[in-house]
């Protein structure tokens, strides 16, 4: 089954309004914090070099397109700005972030992924993605393949929840 042609974020919300089940609703929610609690505590088991928490991997993602202020990364994680403070910091401890010079205000900083914060985020990502593939083989195929047709329609949720659309 092929992905619907992306749409826009304001396609993906502006679509005509229907009723949805409530009942259906709390499916989802209750899989949705299944899957992401599953997901964490298996990495951690079968990758126990894995320990970088999911606040700071969210965080170096949105950084690995380009540098930014705290500010605009507090704004983006829909977080306190003193609360990306204190991830960036252990970041900066880590190695996996710098401090830049901002060419607009000198009175300002950047924060922008290292080498070796790239490298740790291609390792996390790729075990992630080895892990999701062991388990879409132990699936059945058409259940692999329902997931699989779904990617389209949760995207277009991820942005109607208020998410930037992914970058090409």
């Amino acid at each position: 089954m092929s992905d619907p042609a992306p749409r826009s974020a304001t396609a993906a919300t502006a679509a005509a309004p229907h009723t949805v089940d409530p009942a259906q609703v709390q499916r989802l929610t209750d899989v949705v914090t299944r899957l992401r609690r599953a997901l964490r505590s298996s990495i951690r088991t079968d990758y126990p070099w894995e320990s970088l928490p999911m606040a700071q991997v969210e965080l170096l993602q949105t950084l690995a397109t380009g540098p930014l202020r705290v500010g605009e990364l507090a704004a983006r994680q829909r977080l306190a700005p003193n609360t990306v403070s204190g991830l960036i910091g252990k970041l900066l401890e880590s190695g996996f972030v710098d401090r830049q010079a901002d060419p607009g205000d000198r009175r300002t900083a950047r924060i922008a992924v290292t080498e070796a914060g790239h490298r740790q985020l291609a390792d996390w990502q790729q075990a992630h993605e080895r892990r999701m593939a062991a388990a879409l083989s132990l699936i059945s195929a058409e259940d692999s393949a329902a997931v699989m047709g779904a990617l389209g329609g949760l995207e277009h949720l991820a942005i109607a929840l208020g998410e930037e659309p992914p970058t090409a």
